[in-house]
């Protein structure tokens, strides 16, 4: 096998199919190729380029079946898999909440997002792969930027996902006051891929020596800050502070954290899309404080028979979570606590991963996906921090990757708690390709870590 392996150069397709899969998805608009019955998700051209990668990488991989299993990360993938191929069975077969195809396509489309972990821990070969892996993600960066850029001031087509109709491939136009997306599906999913690289590319600000490297990481830095502000994303800016803030104190760059948090509000004050946002929260604040003196005065005696209604308030994305999508997820959850309702039983979008976990997978099913994410620290940080790697003074490519993966993980679990950040495609495939490649620099230190 190994023999076939070398021969047909398979390590180099893989390499560079990889790299493809990192640059196609982020930007290949999402045009639908085959539709399903049912379901707004359609089947796309970028999925048949991960499972021709897929299948090369299969022929590789069957020597190293053993110590893929042997990997604790792993194990915890293939366990939340199981309890969700459990979940979406008992949905088709017991409580009848969703369709056997559309069921199985949805539990698939779930192997497909974690198959860029299981290529990247198999198939790296040095840290310079890595490294060509990262600066594809950085000219994905710019790109984004020009075509997001062309979206607000040219008039260029927005392709999005967010409806049913939209989804269609229907290419719309930038509104004013409205949110970028680029070449992503939604501004959320895009805000959220920032949020996973901009730390990264923030380490190695700290490692270019020449001028004109750190004037390029700058740039990166800046055109993925200006794509994020013009989102519009509330919850998405607030997570792109902490994972920057997390990842500066982990590199020991202390004193410029006070400056990506005043950067960071001077400039979403600014924007008046997002600044409008954040101006609604904060009259919603003000008038729920007002409903409880409201109520104590119509008790008083007046000579009206009937108290004035309180006036109606409301922040339209925060009402659409609170009483239509959470309900929805919670009265799937009751249906069946332990497995939920299976996959795609609860539409197509919830604006809470964890709300829609349990509706969906119920109780074992967001237990096991928790698992994942408590075994990816667990191995990040005992392997990274304290007394690992990142305890050392001297930055490194690895010490400033890792310190940036370590500085996103929260901020992107925060942004589940108002996103359906992990069923994203778009963000989902690269996410696990860049744990996958994270754990590698844990693991291979011989021939990874020389610089």
């Amino acid at each position: 096998m190994q023999a076939l392996t070398k021969k047909l150069r398979l390590d180099t397709w893989i390499r560079y199919g990889v790299a493809a899969i990192l640059i196609a998805v982020p930007l290949y608009p999402k045009f639908p190729f085959l539709s399903v019955p049912g379901i707004y998700v359609s089947i796309r051209i970028e999925d048949f380029l991960i499972l021709i990668v897929t299948l090369l990488w299969g022929i590789t991989v069957i020597p190293k079946l053993k110590k893929l299993w042997g990997n604790a990360i792993v194990r915890a993938i293939i366990l939340f898999l199981s309890v969700a191929l459990l979940s979406t069975l008992s949905g088709i077969i017991f409580l009848h909440t969703v369709s056997p195809l559309v069921g199985f396509l949805e539990w698939a489309r779930r192997i497909e997002y974690f198959i860029g972990f299981f290529i990247a821990i198999t198939s790296i070969k040095s840290r310079a792969d890595i490294e060509f892996y990262v600066k594809c993600i950085g000219i994905v960066l710019i790109i984004v930027f020009i075509y997001g850029f062309g979206q607000k001031y040219f008039a260029w087509p927005v392709i999005t996902t967010q409806n049913s109709e939209y989804s269609k491939g229907i290419a719309l136009r930038y509104v004013a006051g409205g949110h970028i997306s680029s070449s992503f599906s939604g501004n959320y999913d895009m805000a959220t891929y920032i949020i996973l690289t901009s730390p990264i590319f923030v380490g190695i600000f700290f490692l270019m020596k020449k001028n004109w490297q750190k004037l390029a990481i700058f740039i990166i830095i800046a055109t993925s800050f200006w794509l994020l502000v013009n989102a519009a994303s509330r919850i998405s800016t607030v997570s792109y502070m902490i994972a920057l803030c997390i990842t500066l104190f982990l590199i020991r760059k202390y004193k410029y954290i006070p400056v990506v948090i005043i950067v960071t509000f001077i400039f979403a004050l600014s924007t008046s899309s997002l600044f409008n946002r954040y101006l609604n929260i904060l009259d919603l604040f003000k008038k729920m404080a007002a409903v409880p003196a409201a109520y104590a005065q119509s008790q008083l005696p007046v000579a009206t028979p009937q108290p004035p209604p309180a006036p109606a308030f409301e922040d339209r994305s925060t009402s659409i979570r609170l009483n239509v999508e959470w309900p929805r997820s919670i009265r799937a959850f009751e249906k069946n606590p332990l497995l939920g309702t299976g996959y795609a039983s609860t539409t197509l979008a919830t604006d809470n991963d964890y709300l829609r976990a349990l509706g969906e997978i119920g109780i074992l099913g967001v237990i096991s996906m928790f698992f994942i994410f408590f075994r990816i620290v667990k191995e990040l940080v005992e392997k990274s921090w304290p007394k690992g790697i990142l305890s050392k003074k001297e930055l490194n490519f690895r010490t400033v990757y890792l310190a940036g993966i370590i500085g996103a993980i929260p901020g992107l679990l925060l942004n589940a708690v108002f996103l359906d950040v992990f069923e994203a495609s778009k963000f989902a495939i690269a996410l696990w390709f860049l744990i996958g490649f994270a754990v590698v620099l844990t693991t291979y230190k011989q021939s990874l870590s020389s610089e």
